[in-house]
C-alpha cells in the first residue's frame, strides 16, 4: 500500500472519529501524521513546517483579547443593551435578535462565544413571549453563524489563511458575504415556516416583554469602557490600517492587561484553546498529506464524480453532510479547502473561488443541526416548558435538510449565476 494511500485512510479516519466522537480531532491528527509519516520514511521537519505558525498567533491574539472582553463583562453588557433596544415587539424579536447575533460575532468573538452568550437570555424570552423555540433557535443561531466568515473572527480568519495557501487572495470580503447571504436566505425561510407570520397577529405586548423593558441596565463600567476601545482598535487596524490582525491584538490584549481591566487567568481561560488545537492539528496532517500525494488521490475520488459545472453540487453536499457531525472551523475548511487545485486540475477545468465559496457557504448551514456546537447551544438553553426532544428531532432536520439546501444553493449562486 503505498504512503499516499496510508495518509488518505489517516484523513478518512480522524474524519469518522470527528463524526462520532466529542475526542479532539486535532491531537488525534498530529498522531496519525506521525504515524504515517514514520512509516513513509518522511522526516519530522516536514511537519514541523506543516505547523501553521501564523495562523495560531492570529487565533490565539484575538481569542484572547475576546477573552478579556468576556471575563469583565464587556460582551454580556453589550448583549443585553442590543435585546432592550428591541423594543418589545414579539414579532420583530426574532428579526432583531438575528442580526444582533450577527453583529456581536462579527465584532471578533465568532459564533460560538457570542451564542453561548445569548442563548440563555433569548431561548427563555421565546418561552414567556410565545414564541416557538424553534423558530428562535433558528434565527438567532443563523444570525450568530452569519458572523462567524468576518475578517477579525476565528473563523474567518482560519478560512483567509487556509485560501492564501492556494493561492487566492482578497476573499475575505466575498467569503464574509456570501456566508451572511447563505445564513440570512435560510433564516427568512425558517421565519415564514415555523411561526413568525402568525407572530405578526399578536397584540400588544406581554407580561415577560413589558419585565424586560423595564429592567434597567446597569452602565458600561471604566474597564468595560476599555474593553470597548480595545476593540475598536482592533478592528481599525486590522481593516484600515492592514497591521497583522494577530499580533495587534496581543499588543491591544496587553495594553488592557496592564491596566487591569480584567482578570488575566480568566481571559486565557475563555480562549477556545480546543478550536485552536484542533485547526492547527488538522493542518499539520493535510500537510503531511501534500508532501506524500494524499490530497492529490482524495481530489482524484471527488473529481471522479464531479465536472466543472457540477462541483459545486458534489463538492457542496459532501463538505456539509460530512460537517453535520464535524467542527466546520476545525475539520470542513482545512480538509477540503487545500485540495481545491487538485480538483480542478483533474476535472480539466473549475472556478476555484466558486469552489471556495461553496466549501464556506455549504459548510456552515449545517451548523444548526444539534450535533454542533452551535444547535446544541440552543437546545440546552431551551426553556423548562420546552420539549426538548421535539426541539432536537426538528433541529437534526433542519441540519440534514440544509446539506441538500446548501449545495444547491452554492451550485445556484456560485456556478449558474456566477456571483
Amino acid at each position: 500500500m503505498s504512503i499516499s494511500v496510508i495518509s488518505l485512510i489517516a484523513l478518512v479516519f480522524a474524519l469518522i472519529i470527528s463524526c462520532v466522537s466529542p475526542k479532539n480531532i486535532g491531537v488525534l491528527a498530529i498522531g496519525l501524521a506521525f504515524g504515517v509519516s514514520i512509516l513513509g520514511g518522511v522526516k519530522t521537519s516536514v511537519l514541523t513546517s506543516s505547523f501553521p505558525l501564523t495562523l495560531f498567533m492570529t487565533l490565539a491574539g484575538v481569542t484572547y483579547l475576546f477573552g478579556i472582553a468576556q471575563a469583565n463583562g464587556t460582551i454580556d453588557k453589550i448583549t443585553k443593551y442590543a435585546v432592550k433596544a428591541v423594543g418589545g415587539k414579539v414579532a420583530v424579536l426574532p428579526i432583531i435578535l438575528f442580526f444582533v447575533a450577527f453583529t456581536l460575532a462579527a465584532m471578533g468573538p465568532g459564533q460560538i462565544s457570542i451564542l453561548a452568550l445569548m442563548a440563555p437570555a433569548v431561548m427563555i424570552l421565546a418561552e414567556e413571549t410565545g414564541i416557538p423555540p424553534l423558530l428562535m433557535a433558528l434565527m438567532v443561531g443563523n444570525g450568530g453563524q452569519a458572523g462567524a466568515m468576518s475578517p477579525i473572527a476565528p473563523t474567518g480568519l482560519i478560512a483567509d489563511g487556509l485560501v492564501s495557501k492556494i493561492g487566492l487572495t482578497g476573499l475575505g470580503g466575498k467569503m464574509f458575504f456570501s456566508a451572511f447571504l447563505g445564513h440570512f436566505s435560510v433564516a427568512v425561510l425558517a421565519y415564514l415556516l415555523f411561526g413568525g407570520i402568525a407572530l405578526w397577529k399578536q397584540k400588544g405586548n406581554s407580561a415577560a416583554v413589558n419585565a424586560v423593558l423595564n429592567v434597567p441596565v446597569a452602565p458600561f463600567t471604566k474597564n468595560q469602557l476599555l474593553t470597548l476601545c480595545g476593540i475598536i482598535s482592533l478592528v481599525l487596524a486590522a481593516l484600515v490600517f492592514k497591521f497583522d490582525v494577530g499580533f495587534s491584538a496581543f499588543a491591544i490584549g496587553a495594553i488592557l492587561t496592564l491596566l487591569n481591566v480584567a482578570d488575566e487567568n480568566q481571559a486565557i481561560k475563555n480562549m477556545p484553546w480546543g478550536t485552536i488545537l484542533m485547526v492547527c492539528g488538522v493542518t499539520v496532517l493535510i500537510g503531511l498529506m501534500k508532501n506524500v500525494g494524499g490530497m492529490a488521490l482524495f481530489s482524484g475520488i471527488i473529481a471522479n464524480f464531479s465536472t466543472p459545472n457540477t462541483a459545486t453540487l458534489v463538492l457542496g453536499f459532501i463538505a456539509a453532510i460530512i460537517s453535520v457531525y464535524a467542527s466546520t472551523s476545525g475539520v470542513i475548511l482545512p480538509a477540503f479547502i487545500p485540495l481545491i487545485p487538485d480538483l480542478i486540475t483533474k476535472m480539466g477545468g473549475g472556478d476555484p473561488v466558486a469552489l471556495v465559496m461553496t466549501v464556506v457557504v455549504a459548510g456552515h448551514l449545517v451548523d444548526i443541526s444539534p450535533l454542533s456546537t452551535s444547535g446544541a447551544l440552543m437546545i440546552g438553553a431551551a426553556g423548562p416548558k420546552a420539549d426538548k426532544q421535539k426541539l432536537f428531532r426538528n433541529m437534526l432536520a433542519w441540519g440534514f435538510s440544509m446539506s441538500v439546501v446548501g449545495a444547491v444553493l452554492s451550485w445556484l449562486f456560485f456556478t449558474v449565476l456566477k456571483f
